[in-house]
């Protein structure tokens, strides 16, 4: 049985990556791309995955939001709806998602998301992205 203690930590940490998402959400309907990689390690090994296939390396991977999305009406306004968080342990998180983005002069997209998060040095990264 889970002690209480333990029960808040995860409760806690929950709400730590929810954080994260809530912060990218803020700065993706910002515009600002920048802003929203600062969630993501930046490592080479970082690794999205997307229907172009997988680009490794937080600067590829910053390179390719902004010649994805290169203004704010293509950026559009972001929704998550984040259908599952799941902790392996106590440094990492896997997180299932929803993304849609409303974007009245190039019409909406959307479609799924599954993230790995790690907390590396007290902060939670997303380490690997794969989106559809």
């Amino acid at each position: 049985m889970l002690s209480v203690a333990s029960i808040a930590q995860k409760t806690n940490e929950r709400q730590a990556v929810l954080e994260v998402m809530n912060r990218q959400n803020k700065h993706w309907n910002e515009g600002n791309i920048s802003a929203f990689m600062e969630d993501y390690w930046k490592s080479d090994s970082l690794m999205f995955i997307g229907s172009k296939g997988v680009v490794y390396g937080w600067k590829p991977t910053l390179d390719r939001y902004n010649k994805t999305y290169p203004d704010k009406a293509t950026m559009g306004t972001l929704k998550f709806d984040i259908q599952k968080t799941d902790f392996h342990s106590k440094t990492t998180c896997w997180v299932l998602g929803k993304w849609h983005l409303t974007r009245p002069e190039k019409g909406d997209i959307g479609g799924y998301f599954t993230l790995i998060l790690k907390k590396i040095n007290g902060k939670w990264l997303i380490v690997s992205d794969h989106t559809s």
